[in-house]
């Protein structure tokens, strides 16, 4: 079954359940993805366009938690953080920071890296083997740290 159909296919079990949180956060990523696919002229997404999406809405979910904390808002607090756990059971898990840095050194050997002028060509190389399996920011820091010492 495709990521898609499984999306579909638990909408429905949350609309006939009444399980708000999922309904809304289910709806809000069918929303993007209708979207996207519009993007790439009304083609339909692969399950890896699809994780990308999900990937784009779980972190516009994370920006909306920090942004309501600050605010004061738990109640908006409460609401994204019952949709991003919908959308996170979707992703793939990515990789700890001990599986991003052997990568990342493997990498630095590759090229030849000595210091953190470097940080181009290493990240240039690296993002693209870790694209979806790793948040960038974290790639970034630990490529940072390993140039740095």
């Amino acid at each position: 079954m495709s990521l898609i159909d499984t999306l579909n296919q638990d909408l429905k079990t949350a609309m006939k359940t009444g399980d708000e949180p999922a309904k809304r956060a289910l709806r809000g990523v069918k929303a993007a993805i209708t979207r996207a696919e519009k993007d790439k002229g009304n083609q339909p997404l692969t399950d890896e366009e699809i994780i990308a999406v999900l990937r784009k809405q779980a972190k516009q979910r994370q920006d909306s938690i920090d942004a309501y904390r600050k605010a004061g808002r738990q109640d908006l607090v409460q609401e994204e953080e019952e949709e991003l756990a919908v959308i996170e059971k979707y992703l793939p898990q990515l990789m700890s920071e001990d599986e991003i840095r052997t990568v990342a050194q493997q990498v630095i050997d590759e090229v030849g890296a000595t210091s953190p002028r470097d940080m181009g060509k290493v990240m240039g190389k690296l993002m693209p083997q870790l694209k979806g399996k790793a948040d960038g920011r974290l790639v970034n820091q630990v490529v940072r740290q390993l140039l740095s010492g």
